[in-house]
């Protein structure tokens, strides 16, 4: 299927490169060079020269190429290529979890312990050989990371006998079982003292609101992280709201399938459903329970979008009204539509002011800091934390040079715990294990500002 992987950086140089078949030669790195990279006109990420094809993605500072000579399926490809930077963010980046008293669950990380050209060039023999296992002959194998990590250990990548001699002390059998048999994201045989697991529902809501008020898009992007801290080969099974139904469409990856919440008025449909390969999609259809056996440690569970019956936890009331060409008069209100027991933390608006300002005057703030930021040309209205149901206002004063403005929107940034935009419950999450042994749930709903913007 594919021919050859190649990994370049931003100057076009060859960081890896790998022949899995013949009738290649190494110079075939300068035509993707040339093509693509020198090219700034190509956005295309599959480009076709007479019989041999490109495809290719960039990540961080890195291209990742995938070149082949036969009518391949581009988007397993795609998938193929996307996961070899999942693997790489694996073994190269650190991960800040949800730890025991509910604190700190975050994932990800960014910078030098990513997958990039510093680390890929620190790590030689590691990446080779990550990328001698997950393809063979030009055909992709076995990417699950904790099946790879048994036997290619993030700990000794510039010391292959050190990795053969650890490959060596594992059982064969173990290896075996977990790399061929139907559940390959899990090794058999693990203990913990205490068994826990976390879960955490994470929603970016966006919001785009015209000058008279109408709300022009209000969606969400969710998924539900989670870490299983659990003992032998445990079975987990989980619901959301009180009924759960699917869109018309074939279960596959990604399927489509809607939910209603009985606690809210209106249904609640759910779009673009992603599920982590653990997750029995045939049981899904039928019964509409999500069953699964967990990965040890993180991973993302599910993601999905919601378009309909969105609840904006905020509003926000502008009224700037222009006195002449050199003054403008602000009055700015921002009201949390949410319970009483809740509380928005890092609430920030960010309210622009004209490029030729030329005097301000922050009149009065019911609440938070206030403060011109020149810089940005911004005022910048911060809280530390914001009650549900309560309601603040802002009036300033800006004296400037005449200008024709352009009017950028008032943007919001806010992180909400306990509340979901798009009404998601999770009803209930079950460990079942044949030891029967007590597990430890912890569940938190966190809602973000992702594009939070308004008109006037």
């Amino acid at each position: 299927m594919i021919s050859a992987l190649l990994v370049y950086n931003q100057k076009g140089e060859v960081l890896i490169s790998r022949l899995y078949r013949d009738g290649l030669r190494r110079t075939i790195a300068d035509v993707f060079r040339i093509q693509v990279i020198s090219n700034p006109d190509v956005q295309s990420p599959v480009l076709t020269l007479g019989s041999t094809s490109f495809l290719h993605i960039k990540h961080a500072n890195i291209y990742l190429v995938a070149v082949t000579r036969s009518n391949v399926d581009a988007g397993l490809v795609f998938e193929f290529l996307y996961k070899i930077v999942s693997l790489g963010q694996s073994y190269f980046s650190g991960h800040s979890l949800l730890s025991s008293n509910g604190e700190n669950f975050s994932n990800g990380s960014t910078g030098k312990h990513g997958f990039n050209e510093d680390n890929i060039k620190n790590n030689f023999a590691l990446v080779y050989e990550l990328f001698d296992e997950i393809i063979d002959f030009g055909f992709p194998q076995n990417t699950e990371t904790d099946t790879l990590q048994m036997y290619i250990a993030k700990d000794v990548p510039t010391n292959p006998v050190k990795s053969l001699t650890r490959t060596l002390s594992i059982s064969t059998s173990v290896i075996t079982s977990q790399a061929t048999g139907a559940i390959s994201w899990r090794q058999p045989g693990i203990k913990h003292r205490k068994n826990e697991i976390f879960l955490d529902v994470f929603e970016d809501v966006n919001l785009l609101v015209s000058a008279s008020g109408a709300v022009l898009r209000a969606d969400v992007n969710g998924h539900i992280q989670m870490k299983a801290v659990l003992s032998g080969m445990p079975e987990c099974k989980f619901g959301l709201n009180d009924t759960l139904s699917l869109n018309s469409g074939n279960m596959k990856d990604n399927v489509s399938r809607g939910s209603h919440d009985a606690t809210r008025s209106g249904s609640i449909t759910l779009e673009d459903c992603q599920f982590h390969q653990c997750v029995r999609l045939g049981e899904f259809e039928s019964t509409k329970t999500i069953s699964f056996v967990p990965p040890e440690g993180e991973f993302e569970l599910m993601r999905y979008r919601a378009v309909e019956n969105i609840s904006l936890p905020f509003k926000v009331i502008p009224q700037i009204i222009q006195h002449g060409k050199t003054k403008l008069e602000y009055s700015i209100v921002l009201k949390a539509n949410f319970d009483s027991k809740l509380g928005a933390t890092n609430v920030e608006i960010k309210i622009p002011t004209p490029k030729t300002l030329t005097k301000y005057n922050i009149n009065y703030a019911s609440g938070g800091k206030a403060k011109y930021e020149p810089g940005s040309n911004h005022i910048i209205w911060k809280f530390n934390r914001v009650a549900g149901g309560s309601e603040y206002q802002l009036r300033a004063e800006v004296d400037m040079s005449p200008e024709i403005w352009t009017k950028p929107p008032i943007q919001l940034q806010f992180s909400l715990t306990m509340f979901t935009s798009s009404g998601i419950v999770v009803r209930y999450l079950k460990v079942f294990e044949k030891t029967n042994y007590n597990t430890v749930k912890w569940v938190r709903y966190v809602v973000r500002a992702g594009s939070y913007e308004i008109r006037y």
